[in-house]
């Protein structure tokens, strides 16, 4: 186990190596002058050329790139041209509610998508089944900033308690902990109120593809010998569902889930924006528009860094729901 652990975390260096080789080329490399775009049309030259300077611009790209890795390895990630703030201080302003929006979304997805797959199975060739199946397939089929714009539009004219735009004051996690001091409920439901048309959104192919993954793979399980043994037993049909059936087949459910927790983060940057999130995703949006070079690289990497460590917890979680496998 120790041995595949240091593998992975080995891999996992290059990975963001190669990440932040590509994020810094697409950046760099894009059309527009950040100091120019930073100071305006009427800039004096002399000016632009001084800040060019002090930020390093005028040196060569494979330069700029090695002395932005080498702070970056140091956790300094650079200083924002228009904020004036650390480029770290900014994502971690941010990341909160990237992360809030993903895990709920995720949450949704799994809690709705893995019974209704299950049910799916169960009741093969039902009208459940081929329901399920038709919003399944519907919901992988939309994109997400269309089904954003659907849900803003028709809430925003029929709905009146459901914010369109922004996030509440109170974070999810701070309105839990107001709720366990026994401060009301009041800021909890704000909280979920803000996040139901983001996470809706972000959530609904998640969920589609959870509850096609989980169908088949169920439907493939329930097939298997050892589950015939438990049924010839007598075991009850709900018991050798969710005892015998349900944990060998949630392997490819949990792989998808770790894969797909990296898509969320990068279609949290659409569904922030048709919602005015104030996550990461507006953050990169946003300097881009200004060329904020080294606040959409040190974003973008962050993002991936998240990515590959749940993917490496994913991994581990497989030894737990198949005591079978094994690490070396």
């Amino acid at each position: 186990m120790l041995q595949y652990t240091l593998r992975r975390l080995y891999s996992l260096v290059f990975i963001l190596l190669g990440v932040s080789v590509v994020v810094f080329a697409m950046v760099h490399f894009s059309p527009g002058d950040p100091i120019r775009i930073m100071l305006g049309d009427d800039a004096d030259p002399v000016e632009v050329e001084r800040l060019t300077k002090l930020y390093g611009f005028d040196q060569p790209a494979h330069v700029q790139y090695v002395r932005w890795l080498g702070r970056a390895v140091q956790g300094d990630l650079g200083v924002s041209l228009r904020q004036r703030q650390p480029v770290t201080t900014l994502i971690a302003e941010k990341m909160g509610a990237t992360v809030e929006l993903a895990v709920a979304s995720l949450l949704l997805a799994v809690l709705i998508g893995v019974p209704l797959g299950v049910v799916s199975a169960v009741r093969r060739n039902s009208w459940v089944d081929f329901g399920s199946m038709l919003v399944a397939l519907l919901g992988v089929s939309a994109p997400n900033f269309w089904i954003g714009l659907i849900l803003l539009s028709y809430v925003a004219l029929h709905v009146g308690w459901i914010p369109v735009f922004g996030r509440a004051e109170t974070s999810f996690v701070d309105a839990l902990m107001a709720l366990a001091r026994g401060e009301g409920v009041g800021p909890l439901w704000d909280s979920v109120r803000y996040l139901m048309l983001p996470a809706i959104t972000l959530g609904t192919s998640i969920l589609a593809l959870i509850t096609r993954l989980t169908r088949s793979s169920m439907l493939e399980v329930l097939s298997k010998d050892y589950v015939r043994t438990a049924k010839a037993k007598g075991q009850t049909p709900r018991l050798v569902v969710y005892r015998h059936a349900l944990r060998n087949a949630l392997l490819p459910v949990v792989t998808i889930i770790g894969v797909q927790f990296g898509s969320l983060l990068g279609g949290a940057v659409v569904v922030e924006t048709v919602f005015a999130w104030p996550g990461v995703g507006m953050l990169i949006i946003n300097s881009i528009r200004t060329r904020e070079l080294l606040v959409v690289q040190g974003a973008v990497l962050m993002l991936a860094a998240i990515f590959a460590l749940v993917n490496l917890l994913v991994d581990f979680s497989y030894s737990f729901l198949n005591p079978r496998i094994r690490y070396a």
